[in-house]
């Protein structure tokens, strides 16, 4: 085990009613209630969207201004919990860093989160190496991506629909380095049956095509495995990331078989 991250506050355990609209759930507690969770993955949650599945959710903190009261942590996806929330790697794999357990990236002088660069980005992290703070100083840009898509042949595959967002960022690390700095990026899989993680070339193959150019060109590719508990973030191990071209066929038999526990439906405002 690298390191265990806790969650902020005890988990609440329900099932799903239903996702809507993208980032809307309706859970149903243990009392019977129905309460509105905040669903942050954007993505289909590709096999994750099963109607009366256990599902663990978060409570914000009393004074809070928010719409929506819960958080969508955690689901059971047969024998397995798998993570739901794509903001938990970055917090992830801060601790990480800063214990000096993230995958080469353990030398660095000072961490810097959500720093710009290129035009209209920002980097997850940036790592700064060298005595004089400033223009003297080296710079790593680290990019986070969640994962929890994990097929039957044991990989991990990321997206789980097109993101025009993850290609772009592809694109500017490979920019940053050509530009002299380093860059990495580090897929956090959600999900204990992982084994290692494949840009997916059926759900988006523009992404997968620039990860395989930013390889070329320099830009390091990472990747851990965590296992979600109802305590915390258990990142077990390193896993490889394997960027070579495949077939899709059998993965797109694969997701055909989720498709019915995929996406979301329209519904409109949520009741206050």
């Amino acid at each position: 085990m690298l390191l265990s991250v806790a969650h902020d506050t005890q988990l609440i355990e329900g099932h799903l009613v239903g996702r809507y609209d993208r980032f809307i759930a309706d859970v149903r507690l243990g009392d019977g209630r129905v309460v509105f969770v905040h669903c942050v993955n954007p993505g289909r949650m590709e096999g994750q969207v099963q109607i009366g599945q256990k599902v663990w959710i978060s409570r914000a903190p009393e004074g809070r201004k928010r719409k929506l009261k819960y958080t969508w942590e955690l689901s059971l996806d047969g024998e397995n919990i798998v993570g739901a929330n794509t903001n938990a790697p970055n917090r992830i794999i801060e601790a990480l860093l800063r214990a000096r357990k993230a995958p080469a990236l353990t030398r660095f002088d000072r961490l810097a989160r959500e720093v710009r660069y290129g035009e209209k980005s920002r980097a997850d992290f940036c790592l700064y190496t060298g005595i004089d703070a400033g223009k003297n100083e080296k710079r790593h840009w680290v990019e986070v991506k969640n994962c929890h898509l994990v097929y039957p042949d044991g990989r991990g595959y990321f997206p789980d629909s097109v993101s025009e967002r993850a290609a772009h960022h592809i694109q500017v690390l490979t920019d940053q380095v050509a530009a002299g700095d380093r860059a990495t990026v580090l897929f956090v899989v959600q999900h204990p049956l992982a084994k290692s993680i494949r840009p997916s070339d059926l759900h988006d193959p523009v992404f997968a095509a620039a990860c395989r150019e930013a390889k070329e060109r320099g830009v390091r590719f990472r990747a851990v495995r965590v296992v979600p508990t109802l305590e915390a973030y258990v990142v077990d191990r390193r896993i490889p990331v394997d960027l070579a071209p495949y077939s899709t066929t059998r993965h797109a038999q694969w997701r055909a078989a989720l498709d019915a526990t995929s996406g979301w439906k329209r519904r409109g405002p949520v009741p206050v």
